[in-house]
């Protein structure tokens, strides 16, 4: 996932060399997209294979978007302090590692442990490899490299479903992590040639580890109360985690306020702006990753349908997040962030609440979750631009983070929240109330959205040039 600073400069001729660059690291990045995907069709089985119960499968999902998000700013900061291109490869080979230790996992535990790997190694990689490709481009080759950036995500998205389920349906589940590493190896092997050290830009900074690893076990610990917020389970279970996140964010505010050096300057968040494009960022990433979640369960648990023709049903949900973003990204500019954020709830909150009509056949719920996905596309594009219409140039790429930030803390909520609302379903899928409820909340709280949205979105339009979203 990315936003990038589009930035003027003299146009330099790039060469075979550049192109071949941008490849292996878009490449690299692709791996990183596909990954938040590919695993949504592989989970019915891969839970029924490793003991993971239904209920608590959606940490394999969460357990690597929590350290990706958490550790994203630092992962960035930590390009700015070592140089990129040697961040890049530790966060590729930290990534690949992880990637064939979770192939080869024999229990739940060591599944998740391998994807929470995953995250951190995507937490370096991602925004080092941004870095590079922003350095070795300028102009309008910068532009141009910066496009197909943005083209992964969408195309990573789609084809993460499709091959999930051809992977699942053919040589196992195990092959979606497998895939990984010939290509973490291919690209370790060539980015040394390909891509220059570049001397560290940051002397005398110092790297924030403490508020880092505060935040990621706030995020990490909000996510198990939350999807331990269930009926049958015990007070405690939940209570106890979430009073921790209160604890831990609290100590977080306090670390950051402190340093002379911070993780990030906290006084971003009083401008409104900010705070309502990170609004709609956390509601958008919540609601999608959420739908997709239930989508994958309803399909193969309840209709025993086959990973690949769920990996199939899953293309027009892909296809309805990149017309979204297309449309959002064109409508912004003429009506503004409000108004296309406002729309693009709204049309979400109807695709949810068409998706809970019925069970017995998938029309219904492919086509509602088609419509939300048409317009969360739009929503991300709304919320990317509102948050960074009005920023500095030398503020966006720290605020491109944040942004991307709460983009991987959506999504491991969505799915946690999920968990938790769909539970009776997801333990018994020919129980439609679990399904229902999940879905009719996510509707309730799309519709609340637009509403806030209505308030939260300053009016006005953005500034030409500003970042739109990029997955």
């Amino acid at each position: 996932m990315s936003h990038a600073l589009q930035t003027s400069g003299a146009t330099k001729p790039p060469g075979l060399a550049d192109w071949l660059a941008l490849a292996a690291l878009a490449l690299a990045q692709f791996m990183l997209i596909l990954d938040v995907t590919v695993i949504n069709v592989a989970l019915p089985d891969l839970s029924r294979d490793l003991g993971l119960s239904a209920a608590s499968a959606g940490w394999a999902i969460a357990a690597y978007a929590i350290p990706f998000g958490g550790l994203m700013l630092l992962g960035g900061r930590s390009a700015d302090l070592f140089g990129s291109r040697r961040v890049f490869l530790i966060g590729l080979l930290l990534f690949t590692a992880a990637s064939l230790a979770a192939g080869f996992a024999s229990s739940a535990t060591t599944l998740i442990g391998a994807r929470a790997l995953q995250g951190v190694g995507a937490a370096l990689l991602s925004p080092s490899a941004l870095a590079t490709l922003t350095t070795r481009f300028t102009g309008e080759n910068r532009h141009r490299a910066l496009g197909v950036w943005a083209a992964i995500g969408g195309v990573g998205a789609a084809v993460g479903v499709l091959l999930g389920g051809v992977l699942t349906d053919g040589p196992g589940w195990r092959w979606i992590f497998f895939v990984n590493v010939p290509v973490g190896v291919l690209v370790a092997l060539v980015v040394p040639f390909l891509v220059p050290a570049v001397a560290p830009s940051a002397a005398g900074r110092r790297l924030d580890w403490v508020g880092g690893a505060t935040i990621t076990f706030a995020m990490a610990s909000f996510t198990y109360g939350i999807t331990n917020a269930r009926p049958d389970a015990g007070l405690v279970t939940w209570l106890v985690p979430l009073l921790a996140a209160a604890v831990l964010l609290l100590a977080f505010v306090v670390v950051e306020r402190r340093l002379a050096d911070p993780l990030i300057d906290l006084g971003v968040f009083g401008r409104q702006p900010i705070r309502a494009g990170i609004f709609m960022m956390l509601l958008a990433s919540v609601l999608l990753v959420g739908g997709f979640f239930v989508m994958s369960f309803v399909l193969q648990a309840r209709l025993q349908w086959s990973p690949l023709t769920t990996g199939l049903a899953f293309l027009p949900v892909a296809l309805g997040t990149l017309v979204g973003a297309h449309l959002g990204g064109t409508l912004v500019l003429k009506v503004g962030g409000r108004a296309v954020g406002s729309l693009a709830f709204a049309i979400a909150a109807a695709g949810f609440g068409l998706a809970t009509m019925q069970f017995d056949t998938a029309v219904l719920l492919i086509t509602g979750i088609s419509i939300a996905a048409l317009g969360l596309g739009g929503a991300f594009v709304a919320a990317t631009t509102t948050a960074l219409s009005n920023v500095a140039h030398e503020e966006a790429g720290v605020m491109s983070g944040v942004i991307n930030t709460f983009h991987e803390v959506g999504g491991a909520l969505g799915v946690a929240a999920m968990s938790s609302l769909a539970a009776s379903s997801l333990i018994a899928p020919a129980i439609d109330s679990g399904f229902e409820l999940g879905l009719g909340v996510w509707a309730v709280v799309a519709l609340a959205s637009a509403g806030t949205a209505t308030l939260l979105v300053p009016p006005g339009k953005p500034a030409a040039g500003t970042p739109r979203f990029a997955h």
